[in-house]
Parts: structure tokens; sequence; C-alpha cells
């Protein structure tokens, strides 16, 4: 497992911006224009959402893996393009996530869902949708394979909610079904991210392999990380514990837990969770159940294993400063506490 200074984790983002210089400006204006509308409603209610973006990790992604392969040189529009539209399109699925999981504050703030409700999320969200596509179409080259990209993405982020959905009614998720959905809801897009980036700087393929390994393993161990703060006593991480339990999603943590649980026990814990909508008093139960059986340590494990697999797929740029950056990106992902 990597380990750095909290303090210099908080730093990597800021310092992959500055970086970024003048691309990541141009990445911002983009979003903002794609947006624009002659409805004085929506534009304030986009500019509210863009002033709570959180860490844009995806179109920051996008930008270090266009330098990476092309030599940390300024980049073409599209590289612009797809940046943007990466972030577009996490948003618009966030919009629309509120809404399913009928949540009202995200990164510390009220959401879309709850200050002007469901239909407004929606739509909002289907527009930001239709934004990134179009940024997407208009791309000078290599369109089709762009296009036919992010469509695959949004293929996997909908098959991995429906497969979430029919987890929580059956409480019978295994491993190999909760790798499937984070890849699906998660990983992939940091996949489009990435994968599309190197296309629009006409990367090699051995280049757009290494960048597609690293980004599924960074997506992955993002979302591993996430769940285990469902379990962490830490208030400053800024999501409240027990959040996944009540929507009777089972993590990397209480699958660990299972691993050092009897089968009995893992029975009635599968019971708890099955009934919790009825029953929340079992939330605390299932909570210490994870801590006592060792279940953080065993996610850990496994996020140190893809933040493992991500560095080693990106070895071959570590000549350039771009590369670099994608090094301290996964020791971001791996120690980050919000």
């Amino acid at each position: 497992m990597l380990s750095v200074r909290v303090q210099d984790v908080e730093m990597i983002v800021d310092k992959i911006k500055e970086f970024c210089g003048n691309d990541w400006k141009r990445v911002g204006v983009r979003m903002k224009g794609s947006l624009m509308s002659d409805i004085s409603l929506l534009n304030s209610t986009n500019d509210m959402i863009l002033s709570h973006s959180g860490k844009q990790l995806r179109p920051m992604l996008s930008l270090l893996v266009a330098k990476a392969c092309s030599g940390d040189s300024v980049l073409p529009e599209d590289s612009i393009r797809v940046a943007a539209a990466a972030e577009l399109l996490h948003n618009a699925t966030l919009l629309h996530d509120d809404v399913a999981d009928e949540s009202d504050v995200r990164r510390g703030n009220p959401t879309l869902n709850s200050l002007m409700g469901p239909s407004v999320s929606v739509l909002v969200g289907d527009y930001w949708l239709v934004a990134a596509m179009n940024e997407i179409q208009a791309a000078e080259h290599f369109g089709p394979r762009l296009i036919s990209i992010f469509s695959r993405t949004l293929t996997h982020l909908a098959e991995g909610e429906m497969l979430q959905l029919q987890k929580a009614r059956s409480g019978d998720t295994v491993e190999e079904d909760y790798l499937r959905i984070i890849f699906s809801k998660t990983a992939s897009l940091f996949e489009a991210a990435a994968l599309a980036a190197a296309i629009s700087v006409n990367a090699g393929a051995e280049a757009e392999e290494a960048v597609r390994k690293y980004a599924v393993s960074l997506g992955l161990a993002f979302q591993i990380r996430d769940d285990i703060f469902d379990y962490s006593d830490d208030r400053g991480i800024g999501k409240p514990v027990g959040v996944d339990i009540m929507e009777q999603k089972i993590t990397m943590p209480l699958l660990g837990a299972f691993r050092n649980a009897s089968p009995e026990e893992e029975r009635e814990v599968r019971t708890w969770i099955s009934s919790i909508r009825e029953h929340p008093e079992y939330g605390s139960e299932i909570v210490d159940f994870v801590r006592s059986r060792d279940g953080i340590s065993y996610a850990e494990k496994r996020l140190g294993d893809y933040i493992g697999a991500a560095t080693d797929a990106i070895a071959g740029f570590q000549k350039t400063r771009s590369g670099r950056y994608l090094e301290e990106m996964a020791h971001y992902v791996a120690e980050r506490r919000i």
C-alpha cells in the first residue's frame, strides 16, 4: 500500500492543475460554453453545479494522459473536448444518482434534487449528458472511435446501476458482482476519459492499452476507497457512516468481513442487510461487524493491489512530467480523505 503524508496528498490535486496550466483553464471554458442556454434559470442552475464541482479528477486524468502520450506538449482542441466531456458526463450521472438514491447532500452541499425536486435534477442531468456527447461529436479527428468509447461507457453506467439495484434486492452480492458494479459505475468513465485522451493525440496501440489499464485500476481503487469511508470514524471525510448500508449495498469492507466470519454469521448479516429499511437499527451492528472482522483491512489491501496495478501500467511514461503526475494521482486516490 502506498503511503504519503496527508498534507502532501491534499496538495497533489492543486499541483496537477498548476502543471496543466492553460489547458486546465481551457477545459473550464469549454465546459461552461457547452452548457450555455438562453434560459436564465438553466444557466444559474448550471453555474451552481459548476461552483460545487469537486476535485474534477476525470478531466485531470484526461489532460495528464494526453500530455504523457504527446511528450508534455500543449494539447489540441480534441483533447480539451474529451476532458470536458468526461466531467460533464460524470456530473450528469451524479444528478441522476441523487434522484435514484434520494440524496439531499453531495460534497457538503444541498443537491439539486433536494432544492428543486427530482424532475429538475433528471432534466438538468439529461442536459449535461447531451452537452458531453455534443463535445465528443464535435471532435475534429477520430470522431467515430471517441463516440463509440463514450457510448459504451453509457451502457456500462446503466448496467451497473441496474445490477446494483438487483443485488440490493437479493442481498447475495459476492466480490465478482461488486467489482462488476464498480467497474460499470465508476471505473468505466475513468477508462473512457483516459483512452479517449490517448486517441485524441494519436497515441499508439501500446500507449492506449497502458493508459486503459491504468485508468481501470485507478477507477476501481477510487471506488473502494469511497466505500471504505462508509465504515470510517473520521468526521473529516465528508460522508456519513452507514449510507451504503442503508441503501443495501454490500461493498468491499463487508465482503472482507465475510471472509473472516462463519457461514452462519454471514447469513445473519445478509438477512440484516435485506431488512434494513424496516430495521435501521441493524446499521450500527453491521458497522461493528465489519470493524471486528477486519473488513476494512481487507478492503485496504485490495485497494493497494489496484493502485499497484495502476502504477505498473504507466511505468513506460516515467520520463515525462505528466507520467510522474499520473503516479502522484494514484497516491492521491490511495490516501485521499474525501
